[in-house]
């Protein structure tokens, strides 16, 4: 299949042994848009380095971006206003819940409901206006800056991030009447392309795939940042572990979402957007390990420097790499067809695999 399959989702080619239609083996062949990011971050600034994050998973831009600030940030032992962690937290949960439409919208159209695509992007096209009015940008989006933000809010977006929660309060009950409840989806995908919680960890899967195996994984809770210690809400925890519980995991996860955006929104504190660094940011020599929670799992950022303006080694852990690891194991014993389903609980992006 592929490399460019509709169903890849990009361009990824998966070599099948098959016995008739039955998958007896996935063999995921990687790098048809690997750019060797990793290894321009050796020469690039850090204020740099943050932009090629979001070229990777262009569906959690933000929250990625967000990964290398708090990274700097953390070396250089820099305190963000509260104003900052606030927005940023915000931020980062519209975008997941914009992630997650999308994926939604697309994962009915893989198996055969075009419908769903309409609705998912008339709903995502409200967060992607409150984006491009706060940063300029619809796709791949800069607002995060180490130190805090390229400016500040827009005087509308509180006024349109409430307007979107009310709008989409009362749209997300249509997805489950649309797909959640349709007796052919649920054939599609219940009892399909099953992950124990012991696979899922060995295999290193987290975000949604991991969680719908009852992996509780989610860095939000486990390791907070930003704002994440200031709100409640519930880690979605699974235990089917099929292709089923991966997209209810997900339907859920937008509820806690505009939950933690609802505390928030009304709160932000005053003062500044920013604490000014130097044009020029150097780290101090040593190593540093920033994680957060994307809207596929857990994308890691590793920085070893060595007191330069470019880092000496950075290793990006993203999560869809990992996740499209247990994919063979996933299949196996399948029908082609369910590969489908399969790929589209696992959300992938593939510039984030291959990097």
């Amino acid at each position: 299949m592929g490399p460019q399959h509709p169903s890849t989702h990009g361009v990824l080619r998966l070599v099948l042994s098959l016995d008739g239609e039955v998958i007896r083996k996935v063999e995921p062949h990687l790098g048809f848009i690997h750019r060797s990011i990793e290894k321009m971050c050796e020469h690039d600034s850090y204020q740099q380095i943050v932009h090629l994050t979001d070229r990777m998973d262009y569906l959690s831009c933000h929250i990625n971006n967000e990964a290398v600030c708090l990274c700097v940030e953390q070396a250089l032992q820099i305190e963000v206003p509260d104003r900052v962690k606030v927005v940023r937290t915000i931020i980062d949960e519209l975008n997941r819940i914009s992630s997650h439409q999308l994926w939604w919208g697309v994962m009915g159209m893989d198996l055969g409901a075009i419908t769903t695509f309409l609705y998912g992007f008339r709903d995502r096209e409200m967060i992607t206006d409150i984006f491009e009015e706060t940063c300029g940008a619809r796709l791949t989006m800069n607002y995060n800056v180490p130190g805090g933000l390229f400016f500040d809010i827009h005087p509308n977006f509180q006024k349109r991030t409430k307007a979107f929660i009310a709008h989409f309060k009362k749209k997300l009950p249509e997805y489950d009447a649309l797909l959640s409840d349709n007796v052919i989806f649920g054939q599609r995908t219940k009892g399909i392309g099953t992950l124990t919680k012991e696979d899922a960890i060995s295999y290193g899967v987290t975000g949604p795939t991991g969680r719908a195996s009852g992996f509780s994984c989610d860095v939000r809770k486990h390791h907070g940042y930003m704002a994440y210690d200031k709100v409640q809400f519930k880690e979605i925890l699974g235990t089917e572990g099929d292709c089923f519980a991966r997209y209810k995991c997900r339907i859920a996860e937008m509820w806690e979402s505009m939950h933690i955006i609802e505390q928030l929104i009304d709160n932000i504190p005053a003062g500044d957007y920013k604490v000014p660094t130097k044009a020029v940011i150097k780290l101090p020599k040593g190593e540093w390990y920033q994680k957060v929670e994307t809207a596929r799992g857990e994308f890691g950022v590793y920085i070893i420097s060595e007191g330069q303006k470019s880092p000496y080694r950075l290793k990006f852990r993203s999560p869809g790499f990992s996740n499209l690891s247990a994919l063979d194991h996933m299949a196996r014993g399948c029908k082609i067809a369910d590969l489908v389903a399969i790929m589209s609980t696992l959300d992938l992006v593939i510039p984030d695999i291959d990097r």
